[in-house]
């Protein structure tokens, strides 16, 4: 097994002007270390050792409740979309993340950092054609507290 990369991210509980499209371009083909650390630069090293050694890729996005793990999930998605210049590019971060709403409306919880904390994990597998564009994506969910049930 290999480790790629592992970047820290904190939430900063605002909305910053780091994930816009502009940005996304300006990580777009390069390699890592050439530019600070950011989401953008795990995606991109994900997205060009696809296409380079032609086998899929894992993301980990891991932290405490609040930490951001589905914002840091949705714009890897989005760094997706708009690099591989999908046809689909049209919100596919919205439609993955939005195949599960009933699991959600009943398995979260409220928090002492999260209103809406969710009790389930969460495992996206993101399809690409021959292209590297996304054709498809699925979602699964995975208990994590059973008392939430």
């Amino acid at each position: 097994m290999v480790v790629g990369i592992i970047l820290v991210a904190i939430n900063p509980y605002k909305q910053l002007p780091i994930y816009g499209d502009a940005i996304i371009h300006a990580y777009s083909g390069q390699n890592v270390g050439d530019m600070d650390p950011h989401i953008f630069a795990v995606a991109e090293e994900a997205y060009k050792q696809m296409a380079r050694n032609n086998k899929n890729q894992s993301i980990i996005v891991s932290g405490e409740s609040g930490a951001g793990k589905t914002v840091s999930a949705r714009y890897t998605m989005r760094y997706f979309a708009t690099v591989s210049k999908s046809s689909s590019n049209a919100h596919v971060e919205d439609k993955v993340l939005a195949s599960n709403p009933i699991t959600e409306a009943v398995g979260n919880a409220k928090t002492t950092r999260n209103d809406n904390s969710s009790r389930f994990g969460k495992y996206t597998e993101i399809s690409f054609d021959q292209n590297y564009q996304i054709i498809g994506a699925n979602m699964r969910t995975y208990l994590l507290e059973k008392s939430r049930v």
